[in-house]
C-alpha cells in the first residue's frame, strides 16, 4: 500500500475510533451465520462458550459488521509483526473497540495499557496526551508486548491469561506444574486471568464459527513465524507488490536466505499478487530503494528463467517458423 494510501486509511481508522460507538446501527441475523465448530473445541471450554454465546452473541455479531474499519487496521499492524489476526479479539474483551475505556485498576484505551506498560512499549502518556487513547500507535503496543509474551511462554492461551495478568505469575505456574498446557495449569491461574481466556476463545468462535492457532486448534503448516524482541527491534517492513524473487533481494542486499524467508514467509508467492509488508533490516532499506529497479528486472529473468522447462535453467530459445512467401491476402468474411 502506498504510504499516502496508509496514511489516510490510518487518519480514517483514528477519526471512527474516536467517535461513540454505544449505539448499534448494523444487525445481522443470526440465525443465518455458519453452526459453530464445536468439535474443533476443547471439551472443557464448551460451557462456557455456549454460556458466553447465550449473552453476547447478538452484540459480537453487530460488532463484526461496525467494527470492520477497527479491524482492518488492528490486522494490518499485527500482520507486520508476523502475529496471527485472530489476537484483534484481545482488544474487544479488553475493552469492546472503546477508545476511552477505563478499568478501575488505571488502564486505558482499546488494548487497557497500565502507564507504565505504555510508556515502556513507547507510548507518550501525560496530562495532556495519551497514546493508549490512539488505536494505530496503542495496536503497535500491543502487537510488541504479545510478541514479546508468545517469545516467553510459547502458547498463545497461556499469552491472553499473561495479558491479563502479568507473566511472572504464568511463567512460577509453569516452572511448578512443568506444564505449558493451558488447560492442565488453568486451576492454579486467578480465576480472572482464567475466564479472560475463556472468554477470548468465545468470542473468536462467535465471531469466526471455528477455532485457529490461538485458540488451541494447531496448523503448523499455516503457523507464521513469531519474530524475537530484538529481531523486531532491528528490521522494519515497507509495502511492496510487483515481479520479485527472494533470491535476487538477499544477493543483492547480502541477506541471508533462510533468515529472508523466517522474516517474509511465502514471500515468492504472495507477492506478484497482493501487497507485501517486506520485512528487512533497518540498515539495508536505503539499498534496497536505492536498487529497487535492478532487483526488480533481476527478478523478472530469474522467474523467466525458473518458469522454464529447459533442465540446465534457462530459456529455451525462440523458434520461429519459417517465412512464408507468395501469401495472398484473405477477404474478411461478413
Amino acid at each position: 500500500m502506498a504510504v499516502g494510501k496508509f496514511f489516510f486509511s490510518c487518519l480514517l481508522g483514528t477519526f471512527l475510533f474516536s467517535s461513540s460507538h454505544g449505539t448499534t446501527i448494523y444487525q445481522q441475523d443470526t440465525s443465518k451465520l455458519p453452526k459453530i465448530q464445536w468439535d474443533e473445541l476443547n471439551p472443557r471450554a464448551v460451557g462456557f462458550v455456549k454460556d458466553y454465546l447465550d449473552i453476547h452473541e447478538a452484540r459480537l455479531t453487530n460488532m463484526k459488521v461496525w467494527g470492520q474499519p477497527y479491524f482492518i487496521m488492528i490486522e494490518s499492524v499485527l500482520n507486520r509483526y508476523r502475529l496471527p489476526p485472530s489476537l484483534k479479539y484481545l482488544a474487544v474483551i479488553e475493552s469492546d473497540l472503546k477508545s476511552t475505556a477505563l478499568s478501575s485498576a488505571g488502564a486505558v484505551g482499546p488494548w487497557q495499557f497500565m502507564p507504565g506498560t505504555a510508556k515502556d512499549l513507547g507510548l507518550i502518556v501525560t496530562a495532556t496526551r495519551d497514546d493508549r487513547m490512539d488505536l494505530y500507535k496503542s495496536t503497535h503496543a500491543a502487537a510488541k508486548f504479545l510478541s514479546r509474551l508468545y517469545e516467553q511462554l510459547g502458547d498463545w492461551l497461556l499469552v491472553v491469561a499473561a495479558y491479563n495478568g502479568g507473566p511472572a505469575r504464568v511463567e512460577k505456574i509453569i516452572a511448578t506444574k512443568q506444564s505449558r498446557d493451558f488447560w492442565m495449569i488453568q486451576q492454579h491461574l486467578p480465576a480472572e486471568s482464567r475466564n479472560h481466556v475463556k472468554k477470548f476463545i468465545a468470542t473468536h468462535y462467535i465471531f469466526e464459527r471455528n477455532g485457529s492457532e490461538t485458540t488451541g486448534i494447531k496448523k503448523a503448516d499455516e503457523k507464521l513465524p513469531v519474530l524475537t524482541a530484538e529481531e523486531l527491534a532491528s528490521t522494519d517492513t515497507l509495502s511492496i507488490t510487483g515481479r520479485y524473487a527472494s533470491q535476487v533481494i538477499t544477493k543483492n542486499l547480502a541477506i541471508d536466505l533462510i533468515q529472508f524467508n523466517k522474516w517474509n514467509p511465502d514471500f515468492d508467492n504472495k507477492v506478484s499478487i497482493e501487497n507485501y509488508p517486506i520485512r528487512l533490516p533497518k540498515e539495508k532499506i536505503n539499498l534496497f530503494n536505492q536498487r529497487r529497479n535492478q532487483i526488480a528486472q533481476e527478478s523478472i529473468l530469474l522467474i523467466m528463467q525458473q518458469n522454464s522447462s529447459a533442465g540446465d535453467g534457462f530459456p529455451e530459445p525462440v523458434k520461429l517458423s519459417a517465412p512464408v512467401r507468395n501469401v495472398k491476402p484473405v477477404k474478411k468474411r461478413g
